[in-house]
């Protein structure tokens, strides 16, 4: 993950739904909420103003301990293709820095599309493999949300 010595996350996600579908879920407030965040988090509010220049705001809700907020401002808005994002915690750790997020999709097939994302650079190995966990836990229910059937 290291790329002339900076620290940088990359996962690859092949999601059931076209472009436009997994888009949707990647920034509409009501759907990013029934998925963001790591396992047992709740979120209880998403604010969005999806344009370069406007800002976001999640409130995060840990299974114990206080709420908290991650907040940025969108860079590129590129539906239903791309995305990129500053991302940074209200009140960070030491360790945390912002970081900008890129989420790139293409459609691999009718019915599936891949997901990319990178982030960086991180300031500590640490920082980064706890970012790929909970992208890693974020991105696998939002697999479980878009291969569910519809009701």
């Amino acid at each position: 993950m290291a790329q002339d010595g900076c620290l940088r996350l990359h996962l690859q996600r092949t999601l059931d739904g076209l472009c436009p579908v997994v888009f949707r879920e990647l920034t509409d407030p009501r759907e990013l909420a029934r998925w963001w965040g790591p396992d047992g988090f709740t979120i209880p509010s998403v604010e969005s103003d999806l344009r370069p220049g406007g800002a976001y705001r999640i409130a995060m809700q840990p299974p114990e301990g206080a709420l908290f907020h991650l907040v940025g401002e969108y860079i590129e808005v590129e539906p239903p293709v791309g995305l990129s994002y500053t991302f940074r915690w209200e009140d960070p750790d030491p360790e945390d820095r912002e970081t900008v997020v890129t989420l790139s999709l293409h459609d691999i097939d009718t019915a599936r599309s891949e997901l990319v994302l990178d982030q960086g650079d991180f300031t500590t190995e640490r920082r980064r493999a706890l970012h790929e966990e909970g992208w890693s836990q974020s991105l696998g229910k939002l697999g479980e949300l878009l291969a569910a059937p519809l009701d």
